[in-house]
This record gives structure tokens, C-alpha cells and sequence, in this order.
């Protein structure tokens, strides 16, 4: 989720009146491109949406794929997947912590662009964060203790118990 190699500049209003596709990051006055479109990518997310979606009712959450989240005045960060506990929201951007954030990494996507999104989920009092790597099978959740990898490829929440057999998804 690389920065667009010439920093765009645009005032807040212009973000939030402007549709972009695929949606960016506004980040303090400059627009991030997000690194979207890739088979793996693509097929994670649904996927991984599918499944929570699918459980909504037993696990009491709604499942929004690339939703605006302000995470700051100046800061919206668009996951690739977001869960909200209950009823799905009513306005267009969150602007109250959603429950998770899932983030699946693309081919471009660096570990150091990934920790300050991360860092901006948990500054914001996003209780849990995913980060999932479809090429290599491989995923972690964050909270407030630290990153760990989910050795068992198992993604875990509490309060409300939710989980995500990674390796089994396509056979689901």
C-alpha cells in the first residue's frame, strides 16, 4: 500500500466530496494510492468477507469491504475489509473504531507502510487488526500487545469469539 510516487496534495473537502477508483488514503493533505486488483488480493478478500459474512448473524457484526475509516481529523484509512459489531452503520465513513481491521497484503505492499497503518487502527482504539499474506499463507493479528503470526493460521477475536481458518478457505 505504497504512497503514489508524486505526493497529491488535495484539501480534505475535495477528498470527502471526490469518488476515487480504486478509493485512496487521505493522509495529513496527500492522497495514498492503495495496491489493489491482484488476483491473490482479490480472491483473499472475498474470501476472507464471504466467510465473516456468512457468520453475521451467529457473531452479531456487519462486514464492510474497502469503508472509509477516519482514524484522525486528517487521516482516513481505507482496510480491506472492515467489522463493525451490530447493525452496519448509517453514515458514509466510520468515524467511531470499528471492532477489526483486515488488511491483505499486495506484492508492492512494505512491512513499514503496513506498521503505520497498523499503528493508526490501534491509535484510533481499533481493538484488533489482521494482516494476511495470500502468497505465503501466512497472517497476524495486532492489538495493543504487539503483532504475533496466528501459527495455527487461525485468526482469532474475543468478545465476540470470531474465527478465520485461513488455509481452509477455499475449501469452505
Amino acid at each position: 500500500m505504497g504512497a503514489v510516487s508524486t505526493a497529491v496534495t488535495v484539501p480534505l473537502s475535495e477528498y470527502l466530496d471526490k469518488v476515487y477508483r480504486p478509493d485512496c488514503e487521505y493522509i495529513d493533505g496527500e492522497l495514498l494510492e492503495r495496491n489493489v486488483g491482484e488476483t491473490e488480493h482479490s480472491n483473499f478478500q472475498m474470501l476472507i468477507s464471504g466467510y465473516l459474512h456468512s457468520r453475521k448473524k451467529e457473531w452479531g457484526i456487519g462486514v464492510l469491504p474497502e469503508q472509509r475509516v477516519q482514524v484522525k481529523a486528517t487521516r482516513f484509512r481505507v482496510p480491506d475489509i472492515t467489522v463493525v459489531l451490530g447493525a452496519l452503520p448509517k453514515t458514509p465513513i466510520l468515524r467511531e473504531p470499528p471492532f477489526l481491521c483486515i488488511e491483505i497484503l499486495s506484492r508492492d505492499d512494505s512491512m513499514y507502510d503496513m506498521q503505520e497503518r497498523i499503528d493508526d487502527y490501534l491509535a484510533f482504539g481499533v481493538p484488533h487488526v489482521w494482516v494476511v499474506n495470500p502468497r505465503k499463507l501466512r497472517a497476524y493479528y495486532c492489538t495493543q500487545d504487539g503483532m504475533r503470526e496466528a501459527k495455527d493460521a487461525i485468526l482469532r477475536t474475543e468478545k465476540p469469539e470470531i474465527t478465520v481458518p485461513i488455509l481452509e478457505l477455499e475449501n469452505i
